[in-house]
């Protein structure tokens, strides 16, 4: 074990140093390290050891990087290691470059935020209801395009765009409500808003985000990359991974039968597909700052949310999560999961404060270090967690029943797990809680009077949940 500690701080001092060089080669922005740098260091340094997080990071403060680093591998295949100028797939983050497209071409005169979508795409008569401005907003009541395809698509063939258009004609299902009676996050929405795009401009999504986006902004490393769909050499490329509980090891979602919508499911622009580096993202968020791309105006309205019939706030703006606190004040932003990226930008307006992160490992304990990056920001503290020494993690270890009921309580990567889904993460010796679980979840081992673990208590509150577990062996 002391081996492999070794191993891996040596591994990250070598990527630390490459990285280092890659950023004082950079001139696009300028770079000043303050007292946050350090902090922000160790954070993320023993996230990596940890094997809880892989991937970039960058931090900035108006426009000046405080810190930015590469934590890890870009291709197990190859060995690739990861450098500030490698590409990640967006996700979701994707959004508000497909929202910015709309406003531009609303902006253009060619369209309008009130227009029924179905004046664009006739197919989709039956939702000649749903206006522009719900899709932007999730506020449109369209069913998920995801289920649909699961269902119904040959899945020996990559869907496109017009595919799943053609799918919804063919079947018109119902709204799952009427536009603005609430808010449901939709990725179907900002898959008709990347049609829209294509047929108002005629141009393809790709080319129109290169031409009106990415190459005004010199974003030279931000592209549409659809892997499969459309397979070309892309280098300095950050590949997606996803934890393995069979094989024990990250594996390529191809490989995973559970995850093959990643594959049919290919050739959908508009509500994902875009890709970009840490540094391109940075001139994303500056240009948001000035009138480059769009006015005042338009940003107001980017970066509002909108309330629903009922008044209730959407807190979603268009493209972009809209938040606001006391301590960090008015906040945008947006974040991203698919085929084993992870990622996030967050813009502090009223401080110009910015954080972008990307990831691409996504296992059992993969951990967003970028809420210990806010509180940093801001100077605040760090709680640091409690914790249990690995001994008395694995006398909790065993095969528990109840009404006929099994539960395995293992233990991987550190920590305990239930059934080999949940982690549970100490709050005392013998009280624990279920990672990621609203209302709380809480499991309690109850132990004999010679420390022997004879059973556990699950609890949820909230939901009158309360079972005891008895221990089997």
């Amino acid at each position: 074990m002391k081996k492999l500690i070794i191993l891996l701080i040596t591994l990250f001092l070598t990527v630390a140093c490459k990285n280092n060089e890659n950023s004082k080669n950079n001139p696009a922005f300028e770079v000043v390290e303050n007292d946050k740098t350090q902090r922000l260091d160790s954070v993320y340094t023993a996230h990596f050891i940890r094997n809880e997080f892989n991937g970039n990071i960058l931090l900035a403060e108006k426009g000046k990087i405080i810190f930015q680093k590469s934590y890890g591998i870009a291709n197990e295949e190859t060995g690739e290691k990861l450098n500030i100028e490698t590409a990640f797939e967006l996700a979701s983050v994707s959004k508000q470059f497909t929202a910015m497209g709309i406003v531009q071409l609303q902006k253009e005169g060619k369209l309008s935020y009130s227009d029924p979508i179905s004046k664009y795409i006739p197919e989709l008569k039956h939702y000649s209801d749903v206006t522009i401005k719900n899709l932007l907003t999730h506020t449109g009541g369209l069913p998920d395009y995801m289920s649909m395809m699961e269902d119904s698509w040959d899945k020996s063939k990559i869907a496109t765009n017009k595919d799943v258009i053609n799918a919804f004609a063919k079947a018109s299902p119902e709204k799952q409500f009427e536009p603005n009676l609430k808010y449901s996050y939709s990725n179907t929405g900002y898959l008709v808003l990347g049609t829209i795009i294509e047929r108002v401009s005629g141009k393809s999504f790709e080319d129109y985000l290169n031409e009106k986006i990415f190459s005004p902004l010199k974003m030279e490393n931000t592209f549409v990359y659809r892997r499969r769909f459309q397979p070309k050499k892309v280098d300095n490329y950050a590949q997606g991974y996803i934890y393995s509980d069979s094989l024990k090891r990250n594996i390529v979602p191809d490989e995973s039968p559970e995850d093959d919508y990643v594959v049919y499911l290919d050739g959908i622009v508009g509500d994902g597909m875009v890709n970009s580096t840490i540094i391109d993202l940075l001139k994303w968020d500056r240009a948001l700052y000035d009138n480059q791309l769009v006015n005042e105006e338009d940003k107001k309205l980017i970066f509002s949310s909108y309330p629903t019939d009922s008044g209730v706030e959407t807190s979603y703006g268009f493209g972009w999560m809209v938040r606001n606190d006391s301590l960090y004040g008015k906040r945008v932003i947006h974040t991203g999961r698919w085929a084993g990226y992870l990622t996030i930008i967050e813009r502090h307006i009223d401080t110009d404060k910015t954080i972008i992160q990307l990831m691409n490992v996504e296992n059992k304990i993969t951990t967003s270090p970028a809420k210990f990056a806010r509180k940093i920001l801001y100077d605040q503290p760090i709680e640091k967690p409690f914790e249990l020494p690995e001994e008395i993690l694995k006398k909790y270890v065993g095969t528990y029943s109840w009404d006929g009921q099994e539960s395995e309580i293992t233990f991987e990567f550190g920590s305990l797990w239930d059934s080999g889904q949940f982690e549970l993460r100490p709050i005392s010796k013998t009280k624990f809680v279920v990672i990621g679980y609203r209302p709380q979840v809480t499991f309690t081992f109850n132990l004999d009077e010679v420390g022997s673990v004879k059973s556990y208590r699950v609890q949820q509150k909230e939901n009158d949940i309360d079972k005891t577990y008895i221990r089997e062996n």
